[in-house]
């Protein structure tokens, strides 16, 4: 199986840096081939403009998508986005690490999505959701909070925790074809002992071992 890790947290040595480099020695380990995307080493540049393209359809007036559909059409993309791209169609499993910020991705997270997630490329008309471009493939959230688990339900201060995910589960990865596995999510790792996070470690890993076996969740519409 083809993986492709993406990690968005700024220092190596976090909990999130422990989850990401626990996967790619996991995987490796386990036989599969695994590529990543360290986001914040690799100095991706998370914003949209014209250099995100080779070629040019209109030098007037920018309008993303117009220039994404151009791009695909001419072979267009920016060697940075096109290497992303190709990481991605390359994919079987596609896992995302980062820490839950503001109910959201980190910015260089989401700043690869709307780079990357490029339209003609990654998706189209007639080719979203059941008829995604990366129907086929699989997609994992590997996140963690930092607040504690009862914060995140139906009744909690910071409300469910599937609905924070929906976006980005549903409007980003379902819309583009991607079927999406139980997120694996680590609460509060500030706040707990050592013995604690290196128990997570450990079944984190167990999972992986066996993730080619898991079906994936129905995340629902809104």
């Amino acid at each position: 199986m083809n993986v492709l890790i993406v990690f968005a947290h700024p220092e190596p040595q976090s909990f999130n840096g422990a989850l990401f480099d626990t996967a790619v020695r996991t995987l490796r380990e386990a036989g599969h081939t695994v590529a990543t995307s360290d986001l914040y080493r690799m100095g991706f540049n998370p914003a949209s403009d014209r250099h995100n393209f080779t070629t040019v359809k209109n030098p007037e007036f920018l309008k993303l998508q117009q220039e994404e559909m151009h791009a695909t059409e001419t072979h267009g993309f920016a060697p940075d986005i096109e290497a992303e791209l190709a990481k991605i169609e390359a994919a079987d499993l596609m896992i995302w690490q980062f820490p839950l910020w503001w109910f959201g991705l980190p910015a260089v997270l989401k700043g690869w999505v709307d780079r990357v997630f490029a339209m003609g490329r990654t998706y189209g008309y007639g080719h979203i959701y059941e008829t995604g471009v990366f129907k086929g493939k699989r997609a994992l959230l590997s996140l963690t909070t930092g607040g504690p688990q009862e914060a995140y339900t139906p009744e909690g201060f910071n409300g469910d925790l599937d609905a924070i995910l929906r976006p980005i589960q549903r409007g980003m990865l379902e819309f583009t074809g991607f079927s999406v596995l139980k997120p694996q999510v680590h609460w509060q790792p500030v706040r707990v002992d050592d013995a604690t996070r290196e128990a997570w470690l450990a079944a984190w890993a167990d999972r992986l071992r066996n993730i080619e076996a898991e079906s994936p969740i129905a995340v629902g519409r809104y």
